[in-house]
């Protein structure tokens, strides 16, 4: 068995010995300067320990402390080789040579590099698509089924026990999912942003969220009319909870909007579950993700004819380069449009024989009165 293959699918495994001093300064760096996210600096150590654990297992001679970050460019295109010849996807093997140019720029900058061996070794090419987006009619249907469960109907006269958990808590698990699915995809949230959500980001008066986006950039996002009914039949379901437990983040100023039966603010893992089964029960689909219902909220909006720069300012894109990616998933609507309205398109013979024949018809019968 290859070298690479067993300790690289293992995602606990950490060999300190060969990871670089510098390494933590970088991760403190992107912590600290550029406000990356936990989640972020995770996947920036992973990918980085297992690239330097690596050298160490192919290269006796090899040691984290004292040979340090001086790689040759080659070796770092031998181990993405080996990533390729493991069936990794391109993407993971973009983002690992992606965080290995990011360490050694930040390497040069302080002096402790002479160069970015990373930047000498070509990226995969990625393939340039996004998952199948689910039609207006579709979403809909599906949020709107999600409304008028049997459950939420009685639950406002239901009590819930969440101490004793005596009373069934569906309703209020029924109530606080559609909220989540009109959240996703009535503002275009992204699912960590969704969890993060506190009532202190919350204008329900102008139905506004500041929401807290990569990067802690702020931005502000309306929220619909179905989206504020939801969140005022989820919020008396949720003081029930709140009442019976004494976790203080279900009780701080910046409490959390979101949160389970134990009144600890929801997590993203969950979220995706929740997704995923609204997925399969409604349109048979376990592939459906939070993300998903994102990327219906642009490519919907996009379709309808809105502003491409508007979309990105609600996604809280930093390029606009990342929102037009949602116009190739657009196309064939504008190739109906066109084919409908323009002269020269395809089927514009037809078009202008039955326009020519109306008009035709038109006069016949202007000469008959």
């Amino acid at each position: 068995m290859d070298t690479l293959t067993q300790p690289d699918r293992d995602r606990s495994y950490r060999e300190v010995s060969s990871t670089p001093p510098v390494l933590d300064q970088f991760l403190a760096y992107l912590r600290t300067e550029r406000n990356y996210s936990a989640h972020t600096l995770r996947n920036y150590r992973s990918d980085i320990e297992k690239f330097f654990a690596t050298q160490e297992r192919n290269d006796q001679n090899y040691n984290g402390e004292t040979t340090g970050i001086r790689i040759d460019y080659r070796r770092i295109r031998e181990y993405l080789g080996k990533l390729y010849v493991n069936r990794r996807k391109p993407a993971t093997i973009a983002r690992r040579l992606a965080a290995l140019r990011s360490f050694y720029k930040f390497a040069c900058r302080e002096g402790l590099a002479r160069g970015n061996p990373a930047k000498l070794v070509a990226s995969p090419k990625l393939p340039q698509r996004l998952p199948p987006v689910m039609s207006t009619e579709d979403m809909n249907g599906m949020i709107d089924r999600a409304a008028t469960f049997d459950r939420i109907k009685d639950a406002a006269g239901t009590k819930i026990s969440v101490a004793r958990r005596a009373v069934s808590a569906e309703p209020l698990l029924d109530i606080r999912n559609w909220l989540i699915l009109e959240m996703l995809y009535g503002s275009g949230l992204r699912v960590s942003e969704l969890v993060g959500l506190s009532f202190d980001q919350m204008d329900m008066a102008r139905q506004l969220i500041r929401v807290r986006g990569k990067g802690r950039k702020e931005r502000m996002v309306p929220f619909g009319d179905k989206t504020k009914t939801a969140l005022d039949r989820y919020l008396p379901m949720r003081q029930v909870i709140v009442e019976h437990t004494t976790t203080d983040s279900a009780q701080t100023i910046g409490a959390p909007v979101f949160i389970n039966l134990r009144g600890q603010r929801l997590t993203t893992r969950s979220v995706g579950r929740i997704v995923k089964q609204f997925g399969v029960r409604d349109q048979g689909d376990a592939s459906l993700h939070p993300h998903s219902l994102r990327h219906a909220f642009a490519t919907h909006l996009l379709t309808e004819g809105a502003d491409l720069r508007a979309i990105q300012e609600l996604l809280g894109h930093a390029s606009l380069s990342t929102t037009q990616r949602y116009t190739r998933i657009s196309v064939q609507h504008l190739m109906e449009v066109y084919d409908k309205s323009h002269p020269r398109a395809n089927g514009s013979e037809m078009r202008i024989a039955k326009s020519q024949a109306t008009n035709r018809r038109r006069k016949t019968a202007d000469v008959i009165r």
